[in-house]
């Protein structure tokens, strides 16, 4: 690392710094590090704002979608004067008076095979916060085609979920291998047809935010070629081990 903490970082992040599986070098790797999260909702809020605390150098935000008082149940970076307002500039302002040495970039588009790829090149770490499979599937495909560490997660009623893939290793499988159909109902994925309890959205889109601090950091277990299933209703918890398809089109 080329540059030393000054005194404001290292009180600011003394309570990780002192973490021995962190320190000094751990935090200069979360600062340096670059972290794109798609979908800015009920698990792209804990993930922004948890990352933003941490000390990320540069978070990119993308969603075209602006706020409905609908989402103010679990969507915590937004309050009720901020209906109607885009989703990235109102989490982009609220980001950066938490840290504002985070750089932050806003992208208030809806995500096609173009303007992705110019978006997904200047980061290292994706996060899909997304609610449909269209999206999810387009993330994975170019999280897969430039080898970047991908953390997938999703939530209905009183259920989550979490992946985590690492496109470096080619053994890796990818989301088509556990969603072997494309076509398969969103309705499944999106909070207005089944419900989605608000707590729920912020464990899952904290434990993302985990996921990918010790990526970051490469400390602890993680969740590589496994799916976290949780049922927060009965507190069940269990992993299941994700095998790479075949005829998956990830080769």
């Amino acid at each position: 690392m080329s540059f030393n903490l000054n005194k404001n970082q290292i009180k600011r992040f003394s309570r990780q710094i002192i973490l021995k599986n962190i320190g000094p070098l751990g935090q200069k790797k979360i600062i340096q590090s670059k972290v794109l999260i798609v979908g800015m909702g009920g698990l792209g809020c804990p993930v922004a704002e948890f990352l933003t605390r941490a000390g990320v150098g540069s978070l990119g935000l993308v969603d075209y979608d602006t706020i409905d008082l609908t989402n103010l149940h679990r969507q915590s970076l937004y309050y009720s004067e901020d209906i109607n307002k885009p989703k990235v500039k109102v989490a982009k302002i609220k980001l950066q008076k938490i840290n504002s040495k985070t750089k932050i970039t806003s992208y208030q588009v809806k995500l096609d095979k173009k303007n992705f790829k110019k978006i997904i090149t200047n980061y290292d770490y994706i996060i899909d916060g997304s609610d449909n499979f269209r999206t999810k599937f387009l993330i994975n495909d170019f999280s897969f085609k430039f080898k970047k560490v991908l953390v997938s997660g999703a939530i209905s009623k009183f259920d989550g979920h979490v992946f985590t893939f690492d496109f470096k290793d080619k053994k890796t499988p990818c989301l088509r291998c556990f969603f072997q159909e494309e076509k398969i109902s969103d309705d499944i994925l999106n909070c207005e047809y089944d419900g989605v309890l608000g707590t729920v959205a912020g464990i899952i889109g904290t434990l993302m935010a985990n996921e990918i601090l010790k990526k970051i950091l490469k400390i602890g277990k993680n969740l590589n070629n496994q799916i976290l299933i949780m049922d927060m209703l009965d507190l069940d918890f269990r992993k299941v081990k994700l095998i790479k398809q075949i005829k998956c089109k990830c080769k």
